[in-house]
Formats: structure tokens, sequence, C-alpha cells
């Protein structure tokens, strides 16, 4: 039987738990929260708490770090010491790179990064994937499982993690934003606001499929829906005088530079 712990319940680790009731097979799922209240539903969601993180990393296969940056080093501290160095740790630690956790843990410690977004709490994560030789390919497949419960997943190159940052972790609150912009018209011209957001939500994600499914370029999509002398192409015109994907780019590359920045901090 395979064992995998959860440090830390909070949205993200709580939501993964959640996302592989049922789905992993023949595994027992543990987790720990120094919050103990939250370990509280957990036998409803198929996981049984444990009593530490020592406990938890002794006795495992993997564990999935989802904690708060500041918790980080005395978990590692606290892995280090169950000292079960053939432990497959999974973080979903923003900017930590796997050389920080070797470096407090273990010098040949299997570590698997994954950058997940907040739409994994609804079973609709984008979660970017990287890991080393370090970590078997059966290993990766599994971890991949674990995450891919709540979404997709996408290997990316573990020097890219900063990077794909913008692209999946970051980009929710960017939609968010445009997406602000369009109520907020819709208000100022006497259109409901909630339905307006219905109305956008429900086109951002027919938009997504479009992308996804129609086997369509992104310029073939724009075409589709910009006859000549229409509205769509007047509205295009003021985004592109705006240069927004310009704005994009330098949205995603203060992000990036804001990723090391705290990369350099640890």
């Amino acid at each position: 039987m395979t064992k995998l712990g959860f440090i830390g319940v909070g949205n993200m680790g709580g939501a993964i738990i959640k996302g592989i009731n049922g789905k992993l097979g023949n595994t027992a799922v543990f987790a720990y929260d120094s919050n103990h209240e939250k370990l509280a539903d957990l036998r409803f969601s198929g996981a049984t708490a444990a009593s530490s993180i020592l406990d938890l990393a002794k006795k495992c296969d993997y564990v999935l770090l989802a904690v708060k940056p500041q918790q980080l080093d005395s978990v590692l501290e606290e892995i280090k010491s169950a000292g079960n160095e053939k432990l497959v740790i999974i973080s979903i630690c923003a900017g930590i790179s796997a050389e920080y956790i070797r470096e407090r843990t273990f010098v040949n410690a299997k570590v698997v990064l994954v950058m997940p977004n907040t739409p994994m709490m609804l079973g609709f994560g984008a979660s970017a994937m990287s890991c080393d030789d370090k970590v078997s390919d059966a290993e990766f497949a599994f971890a991949r499982k674990i995450i891919g419960s709540c979404g997709i997943t996408e290997v990316v190159p573990t020097d890219k993690m900063k990077e794909v940052i913008a692209i999946n972790g970051s980009s929710p609150a960017f939609i968010y934003l445009y997406a602000k912009g369009f109520v907020q018209y819709a208000e100022k011209v006497g259109i409901d606001g909630d339905a307006a957001l219905r109305l956008f939500a429900q086109t951002l994600i027919g938009s997504a499929k479009m992308l996804t499914d129609s086997g369509m370029s992104v310029d073939d999509l724009i075409r589709q829906v910009s006859s000549p002398g229409g509205t769509t192409l007047a509205g295009l015109e003021k985004l592109y005088e705006g240069h927004l994907t310009d704005v994009v780019f330098d949205a995603c590359d203060a992000c990036t530079k804001r990723a090391y920045e705290l990369g350099e901090k640890k």
C-alpha cells in the first residue's frame, strides 16, 4: 500500500485531499496541520489525521507540502529528522526550488515541484509540474495523478517554474480584474451586474473550450468573431490601441521578476 501524507490542510491542501478521495487505488492518506481544527473533517475525505510531521514523514512514501512560507523551514527540519531518504517530497510552495528543499532535508531528496492555482478548489485547477532525474518516472506519474485529481497538469522544465507562475498561478487574478471591467461597464449602461457577471463568466468558459477543443489558432478564433466593419472589430481596435498584449507581457514579466526576488530572500 502506498502512503501519502499532507502537511498543511488549508485551501489548497484541503482541496487536493478532497479531490483524490477514492481516485488513487490502494493508497492510505494522512494529514497534519498545526491548526488541529482543520483536521476535524478529514474522515469525510478518506484521510486520517497524523499526530505530528515527524510521524507522517517517517511512515509515508510521499508527502505534499502545502504550508505558508514562514512555516516551511521548520517543516523541512522535521522531515530531515525523520530520516526517510526514500520519501518523495511534493511541494506546492511558490518560488521554492528543489535545491532549497534538499539543502534542508537530504542531499539526494526526491523533489517534485508544483505550481497550482486556486481553481483547484473547485476541481478545475491547472497545475504546472516538474522534477529532475532523482525522481523516477513512476514516482512522477503518481505525483501527477495526485495533482491531476483537481484539474489538469502540464510538465514544464524545472528552471521555468518561476516563469510559469504568471501563466497559471497568478493569471486568475488578472482574469478577474479583466472581468471586473466588463461588469463595471454593464452597470454603467444599466445592465444588472450579477446578470452581466454570469454572462461573461459563461463566455470565458465557452471561449476556453474553443481555445482547447476547436482546433483553431488564437488568431483564427479572433477572426471568427470579427466581422469586417462590425462591433467586435471596433472594440478590438481599442484594445490594440491600448497595447493589451504588451500590458499582459509586462504583467507576466513583473510577476516573474518578483518570484526571483522572493527566491533570493530564501
